[in-house]
Order: C-alpha cells, then structure tokens, then sequence
C-alpha cells in the first residue's frame, strides 16, 4: 500500500453519477504508481499536484481511500495531469531510477530490462552498458553527457510507466501489476 500519493484530480461535488455527493480525488502514489480514488475531508485544501499522506494513521486531507482505480476511471483531465506529475515524481526519486540503470540486468538470453524502455535503441544500450561498466551513473545529468543519444531519460521512464499504468506492457517494472498478473523484472 501507497503512504503517500499526489494529487492528479479533484472532483469537490464527487463523480456526477454518484449518488453521495462528497468531494473526492484521484491520486497517484509516490512508490508504487498505484492509481487511487480517495474521499476528502470537508476541511481539506487540495491542490493539483500535491503530495499527501495516504497511509495508515491519521489523515489531514483524505477521509478514506475509495478504492484502487485503472487508467479507464481516470477523468480526462486526470490523464492529461498524470505524464507531467509522473516526470516530477521521477526527477524526486531519480537516485531510484539512476540505480535502475546501474543495476538493471538481462531477463533472457536474448532480452535486457533496459530494453523494455521506449526509445532506447540498441546502439545507445550498448552506450550505456559500457559507459555503466566504466562508471557507475550519478544522476540524469550523468546519463545524458555520457550517452549522447538519450536527450531525455526522466521522459524515457515517464513514458514506459505511463504505459504500464494503463496495462500495455506484458512485464511491469515500477507499476504495481493489476491483480492476477505476474510481477515481472519489478525492482
């Protein structure tokens, strides 16, 4: 379960075709990319794109976790929000990713987890393998002086979790799979 998650919509009457009108958001967790639906407290002050506790214990903004929803609930402006909250969330956490690529290994003979990346091409792997092997990766930074090819890491993540959350991909990465998938390759 999510401790905490941002705010990627806020719906202050509800869902129109819910009969309890009470003030909800949609909310993306901070570790595992778990889409929540969450009911707000009357007291709250939420704003797109915070970041709010949603663990156990004692709550300031949500009254209770809904339920965990699928990309198809999102309301369109949730799906508008999500890439850019997700390219934040990456930048905030990028010592994970960076150790992602410093770690990442092969799934099969044929087949690297860093090929499961979108847009990463066989030429800047090798690159990147090699420049690793050299030199462990610092930072975002880091990867782009040393692999020229890869302009923009934090959207080559940005875009394999988005993919994820909405169930394209047969392995899962950094998304929680929904229930009754394996979790393949997970860090």
């Amino acid at each position: 379960m999510e401790d905490y998650a941002y705010v990627i919509e806020y719906m202050p009457s509800g869902r129109s075709a819910d009969m309890r009108k009470e003030p909800i958001v949609q909310l993306l967790g901070a570790q595992g990319f778990t889409l929540l639906e969450a009911s707000v407290r009357s007291d709250a002050n939420i704003v797109i794109g915070q970041k709010i506790f949603v663990g156990k214990g004692e709550r300031s903004e949500i009254e209770r976790i809904r339920k965990r929803i699928n990309y198809e609930e999102l309301s369109t402006s949730a799906k508008d929000v999500l890439p850019v909250i997700l390219k934040k969330m990456i930048e905030e956490r990028s010592v994970d990713f960076i150790s992602f690529i410093n770690r990442a290994r092969p799934i099969s003979m044929r087949v690297h987890t860093l090929d499961l990346l979108p847009g990463l091409g066989k030429k800047s792997m090798e690159t990147l393998l090699a420049e690793r092997e050299k030199k462990p990766f610092e930072n975002f930074d880091d990867v782009k002086a040393r692999v020229p090819t890869i302009v923009d890491p934090v959207g080559i993540f940005a875009h394999r979790i988005l993919s994820e959350i909405e169930g394209l991909e047969k392995h899962y990465l950094f998304v929680r799979p929904p229930a009754g998938l394996q979790d393949v390759g997970r860090r």
